[in-house]
């Protein structure tokens, strides 16, 4: 009994850590993925509008001003996602994580980014530069959610007797005896 207890407990992920881990990547990759729509104009906002507050607007369109935007992008990722990690973990499923998403957009789009002067109103932006955004958004909240989801609402790589994540699958369909072997 005891030592299932500290097995259980050596398997368990450290919420924080693995927060910020989550948060690092989605910031990563969807920011990454936010400078190209930007470079390749399928949005008109500046990767760096997260930082406008703090900076000038004439530097945030500069190279180096889009690569802090995406530091701010990242930051804004962690912190999303810590919050996602401490609130809402538990649900299953990737609805949650889109709706999570959509939601961070309305509150960046629609309230704090025309009030901190981060962006124009929703009505001053074009049809592809809001889709474009939400789209992003809801695929960023996506990707948060499920991945929380997927880690902790699994429970089947927990139990004791199964393999460690990622090797529950591996042998599955593989039949270790020759056909027409029995077992004697």
């Amino acid at each position: 009994m005891l030592q299932h207890e500290e097995q259980t407990r050596s398997t368990l992920t450290n919420p924080l850590r693995f927060a910020i881990q989550i948060g690092f990547f989605a910031g990563l990759i969807w920011g990454g993925i936010r400078w190209v729509f930007y470079i390749f104009q399928f949005t008109t906002i500046t990767p760096g509008y997260l930082a406008e507050p703090f900076y000038k607007h004439s530097y945030l369109m500069t190279m180096r001003g889009q690569m802090v935007g995406w530091v701010y992008f990242i930051l804004l990722s962690i912190l999303a996602t810590m919050i996602y990690t401490f609130c809402l973990r538990k649900l299953k499923g990737p609805w949650p994580g889109i709706g999570y998403g959509i939601v961070w957009w309305v509150i960046l789009y629609g309230f704090i980014g025309p009030m901190m002067h981060m962006m124009p109103m929703l009505t001053k932006l074009s049809r592809t530069t809001i889709l474009t955004e939400f789209c992003l958004f809801l695929i960023w909240g996506l990707f948060i959610g499920y991945t929380v989801a997927v880690e902790y609402t699994d429970e089947r790589g927990r139990e004791p007797g199964h393999a460690k994540k990622g090797q529950d699958h591996q042998n599955v369909g593989h039949n270790p005896q020759p056909e027409g072997a029995t077992n004697s």
